[in-house]
């Protein structure tokens, strides 16, 4: 197992209370290599409680990457989150400490 952050950089955004995760690996090894070990249960699990439903992720060959979309985690989005971080940019390094 390797952390997340050794095989990939990961960018944020948001959607209402859901948040957007585009995971870009390094090469086209860790893509093959992430495609069967980064779901979006494992990414769901890694952020706990904080998903309220069903956590969907997109495979983008082409690019290559993933967007990953967790609905809850910004409790309430942009306006309606008493949190610092309304838009969940800092999440994104929690998602690269994952270990794979």
């Amino acid at each position: 197992m390797t952390a997340l952050d050794l095989l990939a950089d990961v960018r944020t955004g948001d959607k209402g209370s859901t948040l957007i995760l585009a995971v870009l690996p390094r090469d086209d090894e860790a893509y093959s290599y992430l495609l069967s070990q980064l779901t979006g249960e494992v990414v769901s699990a890694h952020f706990g409680a904080l998903v309220t439903g069903l956590a969907r992720r997109t495979a983008l060959p082409q690019l290559p990457g993933f967007v990953f979309e967790l609905p809850g985690v910004l409790g309430g989005g942009v306006t309606g989150s008493p949190s610092l971080d309304g838009h969940g940019k800092t999440l994104s390094y929690h998602l690269l400490s994952l270990e794979v």
